[in-house]
């Protein structure tokens, strides 16, 4: 009895461990990622909708409140925004790599080539757009590669291909 006892332990500590180990599923971590997406961002993503543009000369990140009466969402994206143009201009990406879980590609030749890069941080009606730009081809790569990124991660269905920034910013 003791053994049979021990070994139903065994397989039940066993069980639980590969459980614990087995991968999340596809949508576990996209719910993992947008609980530390709200976070770190300061709003949530329930109530705000992202977009990722690629431009010839870079792109943009864009976040909106989807309701145009939620004037803290608009605030909460105008400081998270201002602060993200900032920290990018530094070299900074630890947001997107807390965010994601991950190094997002591109993010590491954004942080070697920071110089060459230049964040506009700009507020929209209800919320806030950093417009991205470079002359430089490899940090342009980057940045393509990481806003690629952002759109497969945030499911936004945006664009992948290069467009003309339509705002002229």
């Amino acid at each position: 009895m003791k053994l049979a006892m021990a070994m139903i332990m065994v397989l039940t500590l066993t069980a639980y461990g590969q459980q614990k180990d087995a991968p999340a599923s596809p949508s576990e971590q996209h719910s993992e990622m947008m609980k530390r997406g709200d976070h770190a961002m300061g709003f949530s993503h329930e109530t705000t909708t992202h977009h990722f543009r690629l431009f010839k000369d870079g792109g943009a990140i864009e976040v909106q409140a989807n309701d145009p009466a939620d004037k803290a969402s608009r605030d909460e994206i105008r400081t998270h925004l201002s602060h993200i143009a900032e920290m990018f201009a530094a070299g900074n990406l630890n947001i997107p790599m807390f965010i994601h879980d991950t190094t997002p590609p591109g993010a590491p030749v954004m942080e070697k080539r920071h110089d060459l890069i230049h964040y506009k941080f700009q507020e929209t009606e209800a919320g806030a757009r950093v417009r991205i730009r470079t002359a430089d081809k490899a940090a342009l790569d980057a940045v393509h590669e990481f806003l690629r990124f952002q759109i497969a991660e945030h499911h936004t269905g945006d664009r992948t291909d290069i467009t003309n920034d339509s705002a002229g910013n």
